[in-house]
């Protein structure tokens, strides 16, 4: 059974919590050097990208419009995205 677009989104919801917190302060990043930090935060944001990017390439392709979905998550996350990339 194919996923939907809630579905998808609800999957990137720990990439969004874990970007809030290591930029509000509240993530447990001790211990870590800040090029670890750094580089878990990009593989979230990788995954962000990706989630936000699904899109069935033709008829016959069962995966969910995420990239075409009018969502208040997908609207959060994209902002979210936003945010990472100016800091």
């Amino acid at each position: 059974m194919a996923q939907t677009v809630t579905e998808c989104l609800t999957a990137g919801t720990d990439s969004v919590n874990l970007i809030n917190g290591v930029k509000a302060g509240s993530w447990n990043v001790e211990g870590m050097t800040q090029a670890e930090i750094n580089e878990m935060v990009q593989r979230n944001v990788d995954h962000l990208e990706t989630i936000l990017a699904y899109a069935p390439v033709d008829a016959d392709d069962d995966r969910p419009n995420v990239a075409g979905a009018a969502d208040s998550k997908k609207l959060h996350m994209l902002q979210l995205l936003l945010l990472v990339k100016l800091i």
